[in-house]
């Protein structure tokens, strides 16, 4: 490869951990104006915190259990093309792209358990979660760790095809968060004494959009520049997303009747869904891939928040866990030479994939957080809780000067 070349990858790549990057800023600001003004000092820190850990683990941990790639070389053999590096330090910057997608998880499952989790069990978990249980799933699915890729596609013609990410990062995060929420119970008052749901109004409406603006933004960095390189690049994966995001923009319209919160989480609802097949689909595919995400995650979330009785308070479980799960599968039907697809996806591989990618998640998340809870305990003390995590985990609220009356 010629020096402009990989000069063009490297920023190629760049562009898109910078991109991704900033979608932890959505995360946020998404978590910010849902939680009650209490508890948005603690979401800020929490996300911006994790990004830290997770950046840490996942570079002397995580990287090597999903790629067998380690860093203790020299600096010449890491950005000139040594053994197992690619020249110009392109491995370096797709290590940033790929440690971005690992520390999407722990800022998913924050949305869950917000207002009523401690702080030091949620860095320990994400120590475990990106160090071990995110890279295992991630190797077997994007580096062929363990034959298992091997036997799908001998079995069924092709391997699990999930370009983005929608059963790998988003249902991984979101089923590991259901258990997580399930461990600590719901938050204080959420529910009477007869079961009945309390609501809980957003604190801030244009917080919240605002977070759902920089999440779609920077999604398409999070799907275009998974290809890679600029070689690989496809335009095909942009349009594919833009119509999977106004496809669950307009449904959770619909169905959530005007909601604003359903109609800014739906747009992220279709992307979520769209990660899997992005590269494979049609537009028109992707367009009713997103339009079933954005009904899947209005009616998931009431249903897991009055019916079954979950505080899930973002919805991260129907938003991350289900619509994930549903992108993993639709890229097996719409990715289909017979949905005007470009072929080469077997449905039962995106079936089973998207299966063991949920129960695994699920039992990580159980096995992480249930250990966690034995040894440390999960959930702010009730006073703590009373008064918000901001002021008892980090001494200060959203607006310190008001509260002095100044």
């Amino acid at each position: 490869m010629s020096d402009n070349s990989v000069g063009g990858d490297v920023f190629f790549v760049l562009v898109g951990a910078i991109l991704v990057f900033a979608m932890h800023g959505g995360f946020a600001f998404l978590e910010v104006g849902t939680v009650r003004q209490k508890n948005q000092v603690n979401a800020l820190v929490k996300i911006l915190v994790d990004f830290a850990i997770s950046t840490v683990v996942y570079f002397f941990v995580g990287y090597t259990f999903a790629y067998g790639t380690t860093f203790f070389v020299n600096a010449a053999t890491l950005s000139g093309g040594g053994a197992g590096f690619e020249l110009q330090g392109l491995t370096l910057v797709k290590f940033f792209f790929l440690t971005t997608f690992a520390a999407a998880i722990p800022a998913i499952i924050s949305g869950g358990i917000a207002e009523r989790m401690k702080f030091l069990p949620q860095c320990m978990a994400t120590v475990a979660l990106v160090g071990i249980a995110y890279p295992l799933f991630e190797g077997i699915v994007w580096n062929g760790n363990f034959g298992i890729q091997a036997w799908l596609e001998a079995t069924f013609g092709s391997g699990f095809h999930d370009f983005a990410g929608s059963v790998v990062v988003h249902a991984v995060g979101g089923w590991i968060a259901l258990a997580a929420v399930l461990l600590l119970g719901a938050r204080r008052g959420r529910y009477d004494r007869n079961g009945k749901p309390v609501g809980i109004p957003p604190s801030s409406l244009p917080w919240l959009a605002m977070g759902s603006w920089m999440l779609c933004v920077g999604w398409f960095g999070f799907n275009v520049m998974t290809a890679g390189s600029l070689g690989a690049a496809s335009g095909l994966v942009a349009i594919n997303s833009l119509m999977a995001m106004v496809g669950g923009i307009l449904t959770a319209l619909i169905a959530g009747r005007n909601d604003p919160g359903f109609v800014h989480n739906g747009a992220l609802a279709g992307l979520v869904a769209v990660c899997a097949g992005s590269d494979i689909m049609h537009p028109m595919g992707s367009l009713v891939v997103g339009g079933v995400a954005g009904v899947v995650f209005v009616k998931g979330f009431e249903i897991c928040q009055n019916k079954l009785k979950v505080d899930d308070v973002l919805g991260v479980w129907p938003l991350h866990g289900i619509c994930g799960a549903w992108g993993g599968i639709a890229a097996g039907i719409f990715g289909l030479e017979a949905f005007w697809g470009l072929g080469g996806v077997s449905f039962m591989s995106q079936l089973i994939g998207t299966v063991a990618g949920a129960v695994y998640a699920l039992v990580a998340g159980f096995i992480v957080y249930g250990a966690l809870k034995v040894l440390m305990g999960l959930r702010l003390s009730p006073e703590d809780e009373h008064i918000g995590a901001d002021l008892a985990i980090h001494k200060i609220s959203a607006n310190p000067e008001h509260d002095l009356g100044r």
